[in-house]
């Protein structure tokens, strides 16, 4: 089953699931909790993508590991997974699905040195004969598609995302995302969004292409470059939530929604909001800040007056109603082209 946007492009389903749009918003431990995922699905990401989830925490009933997988409000319902050893991956695949997931992706990709010092995330790229046993246990496991997301290889004398995307879909992944760097490169340097092409050689199966993809232009040169399906928007949705949408629209031939200011602040707001109900006061005010940081300079992109009492306010208070009247100062249209 194929989809069509409406610029004529047809593009391939995962696992049966026709995305609404060809950009989305990328897992990103720590930033794409469930609130903001909510808000990018509503403004149009095609899918939205949660926080990496260790299986075996998951397993266990984690509370965190919970809140990380939590989807309620999202659909499609994708939970990405992290590990190395095929019971607790399986296991923690059907829990997901249970809880109403309808994609599971594994995560191959991740270069944080706690992750690939357990032998999960990019490090599975250095034994690939493992990396696909992973495959089959999660497929075998559950009824929903299986995707999985990789770099280009682990370094530049390693460079297997193609032998693994290939044994990967022969195993039954759905589909495949490939960043465009290595796992010695982290996040340095540019993504090589033609690095990705030679997955794409690989086989007929959905690719997904991520890194430093923050506007359209840059969306359609990575799909171009690439050969990919579809994109996935990371760190520049971040206080952003509304961006996967917006490129996705003009990848479609379509004008994005313009989002205004009014609107941004009350996005912020509904974020904010949203974690401390999720995660309680204590942690909700802990977990919000990185994205209050990014919400605050939207607002300075808006072209509106940096207020930095304000900002310092934001980011240090523990009292939610001085952090929402901190954004309130932040956002207020009476500042607009006040830095001038």
């Amino acid at each position: 089953m194929e989809s069509a946007s409406k610029s004529g492009d047809t593009v391939p389903a995962i696992g049966g699931l026709s995305p609404a749009a060809r950009a989305f918003l990328a897992p990103m431990s720590g930033v794409t909790d469930v609130v903001m995922r909510r808000i990018a699905a509503r403004f149009g990401a095609g899918l939205v993508v949660s926080e990496m989830v260790a299986s075996d925490e998951l397993v266990r009933g984690s509370e965190e590991a919970r809140l990380r997988a939590e989807g309620s409000g999202v659909t499609p319902h994708v939970v990405q997974l992290a590990g190395c050893e095929a019971r607790w991956l399986a296991e923690a695949a059907q829990v997901a699905e249970a809880s109403g997931a309808e994609i599971v992706d594994i995560n191959m990709g991740c270069p944080a040195k706690k992750v690939v010092g357990g032998w999960a995330g990019s490090a599975l790229m250095r034994d690939l004969d493992h990396a696909i046993g992973l495959v089959e246990a999660v497929v075998a496991a559950v009824k929903v598609p299986v995707t999985v997301k990789m770099r280009l290889g682990w370094d530049d004398a390693s460079r297997n995302a193609p032998e693994l995307a290939r044994r990967a879909v022969a195993a039954g992944a759905a589909a495949i995302t490939v960043h465009g760097r290595t796992r010695q490169q982290f996040y340095k340097g540019v993504a090589d969004w033609a690095a990705i092409a030679p997955v794409r050689e690989a086989g007929a199966f959905p690719l997904v292409a991520n890194g430093d993809i923050a506007t359209a232009a840059q969306a359609r040169d990575c799909l171009e470059q690439s050969g990919a399906d579809y994109v996935m928007v990371g760190r520049a949705a971040l206080g952003r939530p509304w961006l996967p949408g917006q490129i996705g629209a003009v990848l479609a031939g379509r004008e994005p929604e313009a989002i205004d200011v009014e609107t941004k602040a009350e996005l912020a707001r509904e974020h904010y909001e949203g974690l401390l109900s999720l995660m309680g006061r204590e942690v909700g005010v802990r977990h919000a800040r990185k994205h209050l940081a990014a919400y605050a300079d939207e607002a300075l992109a808006c072209g509106l007056a940096p207020d930095e009492q304000a900002r310092r306010e934001l980011l240090t208070t523990v009292e939610p109603a001085r952090a929402l009247a901190a954004l309130e100062r932040l956002f207020s249209t009476e500042r607009l082209g006040a830095a001038a």
